[in-house]
């Protein structure tokens, strides 16, 4: 698998072309920033309504856990399908990956005041799965934006930035949630409320302060201006994003949902109901105090390490929350290891997925890896979902828990069939 690793060697032949000069682009340019602002905004908008919705629509609408694990699976597999077209849309038109990323974040927007009618199940699945198309729909132009602003050798640490100041946004989420709730007579629809009105902040800050090119953008010399839906998925034959996107599907296929875990702490060691928006929190600071440094480690000690790293870090919180163990120090170890593990491994891996492409198929090469794990942690919801009613919480975990260490060895076997000086095997 090659993951882009670029101290040593010959640069990636897919690389995007550095024209200001080593000396003159940044590390981390300011298009990077004004993304990650656009992302921390989004996020609290998000992440307000991440945090109040299981508990919503388990207790407040009765909701069983298959309905959830319906509901949660909405988030990935309806994004996950819209994020091939996004990614192909913006590689087409110019480049035009600001107007995909915006017309994105303001679909995403107009589905949060929705929620204040929604209240059965086919409502309140119609409104997630048009906001996942929303979130589907910047994604992939994002991170190509980010790729393609960024010299190849600080991708990871590009990526650590956004994802921490992205993570900055999941941190406030919950908070504002939270003292919502405290605050406001009708508690739900008024977090509804404050969410959209963030939501509207954000695509303003997109409109006003990203540029809509970045220096990667112009296409190179002998390449097509426009490419095809054909040769966008036609990606998928090179062997090294071939094994990324395999690998990427295959532990997500055992990554269960964030909602899912927070509700097995919040049963299984008695968290007051009123304290579940604060769960997020712990794995939201963690990602943030980590994101930065292991996406600059990854750059150095290689990419498809720390990826790895992250799923064993998955594997011990799974562990945690089966052990018989109770109190603070237990919740606060699952979140510690929750957060590392999306430290090392969402960053790292649209950074590994930038240099297997080349520049002018960024958005769609990104779409191809984030719907391959997408669609899996989507069956990966609905599995467990159907699980936990058929048997139970934790015993649906134990069976998630073996199923991630037999895919975490099946990718590390796979990823070694990569050539160690062709892709970045370090």
């Amino acid at each position: 698998m090659y993951l882009a690793d670029s101290r040593g060697g010959p640069p990636a032949r897919t690389a995007a072309p550095d024209r200001t000069g080593p000396g003159r682009r940044p590390a981390v340019p300011g298009t990077v920033l004004a993304l990650g602002a656009v992302s921390l905004i989004t996020d609290v908008s998000a992440e307000m309504i991440t945090a109040v919705l299981p508990l919503y629509v388990v207790t407040a609408l009765g909701l069983s856990p298959l309905g959830f694990g319906l509901l949660d699976g909405l988030n990935n597999g309806v994004g996950a399908l819209v994020r091939l077209a996004g990614g192909h849309l913006a590689d087409r038109g110019g480049r035009r990956h600001k107007v995909v990323a915006g017309l994105g974040y303001g679909l995403s927007a107009v589905c949060k005041p929705l929620l204040l009618v929604a209240h059965g199940l086919p409502a309140i699945g119609a409104v997630l799965a048009a906001d996942r198309a929303g979130k589907g729909l910047r994604t992939a132009p994002r991170d190509a934006m980010i790729s393609l602003a960024t010299r190849p050798e600080h991708r990871g640490r590009a990526f650590g930035v956004h994802r921490a100041m992205d993570t900055a946004g999941a941190l406030l989420g919950p908070l504002a949630a939270f003292a919502v709730l405290r605050i406001a007579a009708d508690g739900y629809d008024a977090v509804f409320t404050v969410s959209g009105c963030v939501a509207v902040l954000g695509v303003l800050v997109l409109v006003l302060f990203v540029p809509a090119r970045t220096p990667g953008t112009a296409p190179a010399p002998g390449t097509a201006a426009r490419p095809t839906l054909r040769t966008s998925l036609a990606l998928l034959r090179r062997p090294p994003l071939r094994r990324l996107t395999l690998c990427a599907a295959l532990l997500g296929l055992t990554t269960v949902s964030d909602s899912f875990l927070y509700l097995l702490l919040q049963r299984g060691l008695g968290v007051p109901a009123g304290l579940f928006p604060l769960l997020p929190l712990g794995t939201a600071a963690v990602f943030l105090l980590l994101a930065v440094p292991l996406g600059a480690l990854a750059d150095r000690a290689g990419r498809r390490r720390l990826f790895l790293a992250g799923h064993a870090a998955l594997l011990l919180a799974y562990g945690l929350v089966l052990a018989p163990l109770r109190g603070l120090p237990a919740v606060l170890g699952v979140l510690v290891l929750h957060g590392a593990f999306y430290a090392a491994t969402d960053g790292v891996l649209a950074a590994a997925t930038a240099g297997v492409v080349p520049p002018e198929q960024q958005g769609a090469g990104q779409a191809l890896v984030g719907t391959g794990q997408a669609l899996a942690r989507f069956v990966c919801s609905l599995a467990f979902g159907a699980a936990w009613s058929l048997w139970d919480g934790r015993t649906a975990l134990a069976v998630a828990a073996a199923a991630l260490a037999a895919a975490a060895l099946t990718a590390t076997r796979l990823l070694r069939t990569g050539h160690p000086h062709r892709e970045g095997t370090r």
